[in-house]
């Protein structure tokens, strides 16, 4: 049995109104202080079915062999049952969205079970997305559909076998419902399958949940959640001589090393509002995400911002430090005397230092060193003009002295062959002075290739494979999920017989509705 010890809803104050109500959270009675949660009980499905679960974080867990098997846990992630120490809530938040403060926003669609105390000492929080309405849901049902959840499934597995800082999850459930949804915005709705993801994180405290306090001046509540995410994530700042810079400045440190890791790998976020980045630095709230495929730094995977292209590819670290400086705005009247804002620079190294050692082991160097940033946006230029595939490139290019003619295998990642040719020069000039930087370091190739294949994936969640994954599970076959999911788990290893995940984009996918640009509709 799972043990719960839910200190989010027993340390921090709740909402007064027991009914389930979309409305502005307050407090109990419009207190001098508002609320952080409120409790909500998941809405109940017609028939929930388990397609999916990580063996991984189930274990961290601890949930018993054979689980998977037993229908009472389809119930469970389903929200139909509630177990011995569970406690649901949904959070109360805010935020910035593209750019404008939005005011409460709150878990819409999320509630929480629990915050589960493995046997290590380690705490895990289950929120199951999709589980129904909570006063925060605004005009929508509280629901979601089976191929943004099965989106947000596969790619918390997979970014966390990538290395990069993610929340979890642990099932995929259908939920025997339809859910109509306007994919496009269109005015078309349409009914889709439901389903049920249930997220796994340490916790899914954002920058919204300081945000929303601070701008109803509610300094009692905005200090007890600064105490607790303290207390409870960084105990190691408590008896620091001023804990909330000390705080601020990690939660700094900890966003850069996320965004360089993102960028390392090829990832777009699509929606980095404020009430979307973790205090924790991880990758939270998966919607209209995607890998870049032909390298384009103003690409999108997101229709809602195709025109102003605000949370592109190139801009993701200066919105992650635009988040930053509005977390700091709403932290300001608790440190008199000293604007948390000073302290931002912390995030400009982070992400400096780590965006240097990832792209030296990218590029196959021994250790960054002065002309590399040019030799490398070089590349990333030429990368851009010949429409080249990010992911294939890397991987092609720690074999560039393995043979005569260097440019064979760079030609593996070219989408257009007009665009390789226009560019074909340009790659020899840049190779000479590649090869040139190489035997500077003096590393035998077979050490080099080592190298960059462990900072340079060969299968990422290609928009298309996860299309492929829908469009099966959709007609009842969940197969393509779990080969999907089983090639994922060692993204940079070469594994036989699994080349067509590591393959290119096909052309019917360019311009197919969820292999390119999806909404965040879900």
């Amino acid at each position: 049995m799972l043990s719960f010890d839910n200190r989010f809803r027993r340390e921090l104050p709740g909402d007064g109104e027991t009914r389930n109500q979309v409305r502005e959270v307050y407090g109990a009675w419009r207190m001098a202080h508002g609320a952080a949660w409120s409790a909500v009980l998941p809405t109940p499905v017609a028939a929930p079915g388990l397609l999916a679960h990580s063996p991984e974080m189930a274990a961290a867990l601890g949930l018993p062999e054979g689980w998977e098997r037993k229908p009472e846990w389809a119930e469970v992630l389903a929200g139909n049952a509630i177990l011995p120490g569970m406690e649901p809530y949904a959070s109360c938040y805010g935020g910035h969205q593209f750019g404008h403060w939005a005011g409460q926003l709150g878990d819409g669609r999320a509630i929480s079970l629990g915050e589960v105390v493995a046997k290590d000492g380690q705490r895990w929080e289950l929120q199951l997305k999709g589980a129904g309405r909570t006063p925060y849901s605004r005009r929508g049902d509280g629901r979601a559909v089976l191929r943004s959840c099965l989106r947000e499934f596969l790619c918390s597995e997979a970014m966390h076998h990538l290395g990069v800082p993610t929340t979890r999850a642990l099932s995929l459930v259908s939920t025997g419902e339809t859910v109509w949804r306007d994919m496009f915005y269109d005015g078309n709705p349409a009914p889709e399958p439901g389903a049920i993801v249930c997220r796994v994180a340490p916790s899914f405290i954002r920058f919204g949940h300081f945000e929303l306090p601070a701008a109803r001046q509610d300094r009692v509540l905005l200090q007890r959640l600064v105490d607790f995410t303290i207390a409870r994530y960084f105990p190691e700042l408590t008896t620091a001589a001023d804990p909330l810079a000390a705080w601020f400045l990690a939660v700094c440190e900890r966003t850069g090393r996320l965004l360089a890791r993102w960028m390392q790998v090829g990832f777009v976020h699509g929606v980095m509002n404020t009430d979307n980045m973790s205090i924790l630095g991880l990758t939270i709230d998966y919607g209209p995400y995607g890998w870049l495929e032909d390298y384009d730094p103003g690409w999108t995977p997101n229709t809602t911002d195709a025109a102003g292209r605000r949370y592109c590819f190139a801009r993701q670290p200066e919105v992650a430090r635009w988040n930053l400086e509005r977390l700091a705005d709403a932290l300001v009247g608790l440190r008199p005397g000293g604007d948390l804002a000073e302290l931002l620079p912390a995030y400009d190294a982070a992400y400096a230092d780590e965006m240097t050692r990832l792209f030296a082991g990218k590029f196959g160097f021994v250790a960054w060193q002065d002309g590399d940033a040019a030799l490398v946006a070089d590349a990333l230029t030429l990368l851009h003009r010949a429409e080249l595939d990010m992911t294939e490139f890397f991987r092609q290019l720690a074999w560039v002295d393995a043979g005569s003619d260097p440019l064979a295998y760079l030609e593996w990642a070219a989408y257009r062959p007009r665009s390789w040719r226009d560019c074909r020069a340009g790659w020899l000039a840049w190779l000479e002075r590649y090869v040139q930087r190489l035997q500077q370091d003096g590393l035998p190739p077979e050490q080099r290739r080592a190298r960059m294949n462990a900072h340079n994936p060969r299968y990422v969640l290609r928009n298309y494979l996860a299309q492929q994954a829908i469009d099966a599970a959709e007609a009842g076959d969940t197969g393509p999920i779990l080969a999907l999911q089983e090639v994922l788990r060692r993204p940079y290893e070469e594994q036989p017989g699994k080349a067509a995940f590591a393959a290119k984009r096909p052309e019917w996918a360019r311009h197919r509705a969820g292999c390119s640009m999806l909404s965040c509709s879900s």
